[in-house]
């Protein structure tokens, strides 16, 4: 397996890394667009079980308000529709008490445009048009690194420290200490590159977007598991071989790029001007 998952990632990284760098916004938006419908598709399988017709039709409209979202580019979308992931922090705080609530298709259909519209609205902007005084691919980047330092700083703190459970009934396997341990990762990486002079930005401030957008980054790896629980399921899908599906892949990201954006506008950074 584990080999498996090394050669899916080697695969899928110089395509990442070539859209990234290698792309204007129109083109980059596409391929950038493909993943996300593809996790899409996935998350119109965890809703209900929908027909493979109405499951198109979801995903036909998931990509109709995409391109609406691009043509006309709303910036209400990135400063005010990170929010909706405090509803979901009650949903994961209280399960399974909370899941008659939301686990229906008229909460999930909704559900699945702010999961995943506005996540994929902040990478093409960030990829665009930058942040934090550094050009477009590499802001993007340095966001992504944050989430990647937290996941690998979770895993290692986790084994070596882990013993209370953070969310025991969604994800048995993340403890707290092991959330620290991420934490402090991202932000020793955030500090480092702080200090290497690249960033027009304030210290406290950063961090403060940093540690918002780390934690955010949980809260949707933690959403994903949940939705995934109640549907009985153990992968969002098989896209990814050794990796699952494309939702497992993202799902961290679904929440904290749009909370990364969002963090710079409310926190007066540069870039974060939608």
């Amino acid at each position: 397996m584990l080999k498996l998952r090394v050669i899916t990632a080697l695969a899928l990284l110089p395509v990442v890394l070539g859209a990234v760098f290698g792309l204007e916004r129109g083109p980059f938006a596409l391929v950038a667009g493909a993943f996300f419908l593809i996790g899409g598709w996935e998350w119109s399988a965890m809703m209900a079980r929908f027909s493979s017709a109405a499951r198109l039709l979801w995903c036909l409209s998931l990509a109709l308000l995409m391109l609406g979202a691009e043509v006309f580019r709303p910036a209400w979308v990135l400063n005010t529709l990170p929010l909706w992931w405090l509803l979901a922090l009650v949903a994961v705080l209280g399960y399974p008490r909370t899941a008659s609530h939301w686990f229906r298709p008229a909460v999930l259909v909704p559900v699945g445009w702010l999961l995943l519209v506005p996540a994929w609205m902040a990478v093409v902007e960030l990829q665009d048009n930058g942040a934090l005084g550094l050009a477009g691919p590499w802001a993007l980047l340095f966001v992504l690194v944050w989430v990647w330092a937290a996941d690998t700083g979770a895993y290692f703190a986790g084994r070596a420290f882990g013993r209370r459970k953070l969310a025991p009934a969604v994800s048995p396997g993340k403890t707290v200490e092991g959330l620290l341990g991420g934490v402090a990762l991202a932000l020793v990486v955030v500090a480092a590159v702080f200090y290497t002079g690249w960033l027009d930005a304030s210290l406290p401030a950063l961090m403060m977007v940093a540690l918002l957008t780390v934690l955010a980054s949980v809260l949707g790896d933690l959403f994903e598991s949940m939705a995934k629980r109640q549907r009985g399921i153990k992968d969002s899908g098989t896209v990814l071989p050794g990796h699952g599906g494309m939702l497992d892949r993202i799902d961290s990201v679904t929440a904290a790029l749009p909370v990364a954006l969002a963090g710079l506008n409310w926190f007066a950074l540069p870039g974060g001007t939608f």
